[in-house]
């Protein structure tokens, strides 16, 4: 289970780190190689998870980002 939901966030990272890329945000690619798909607080790493597919991902399309200014939680 927790290799799933590693992969999962690890490829989210990428997506994002794509996108930062793409919109002319510098990222370096040694602040890249510190992340960790572990520190994250949505992992429960004792509870269940479900794994029904909503339509929009039904295909293995990803879901899209939340930018800052969407984004519905603060950090």
């Amino acid at each position: 289970m927790l290799n799933i939901v590693v992969l999962w966030n690890t490829v989210y990272h990428q997506k994002i780190i794509d996108e930062m890329r793409a919109e002319g945000i510098h990222v370096r690619d040694e602040d890249v190689a510190r992340l960790s798909p572990l520190k994250f607080a949505h992992i429960n790493f004792h509870g269940r998870y479900s794994f029904a597919l909503p339509g929009e991902v039904q295909g293995g399309q990803l879901r899209s980002t939340a930018k800052p200014e969407t984004a519905s939680i603060t950090i």
